[in-house]
């Protein structure tokens, strides 16, 4: 029994790890059990997942405004970190 509880049940740490990873890539079907096991007990990281998927969105819609307005993207990330780093 403690082997399936650990297989199942993530920390809210590796479940934010795994909704990023899920942005990016597919994940395997063990990933995908837990990820969802974990979701169904934890209101938080189904959020985070939410606010994730938008976050996400948005920068995609950004890229497309640049890139149709000849803006380089990674100068647009360089001006972000800068100006970041100082305000802190």
């Amino acid at each position: 029994m403690d082997k399936l509880m650990h297989f199942l049940f993530l920390s809210c740490l590796k479940a934010t790890e795994l909704i990023e990873k899920k942005l990016a890539f597919k994940l395997s079907f063990k990933e995908r059990l837990q990820l969802s096991v974990h979701k169904k007990m934890c209101k938080a990281c189904t959020l985070y997942e939410g606010q994730s998927k938008l976050i996400e969105k948005a920068f995609e819609e950004l890229q497309k405004s640049m890139q149709k307005q000849n803006l380089n993207i990674e100068e647009f990330k360089k001006e972000i970190l800068e100006k970041t780093d100082h305000s802190s």
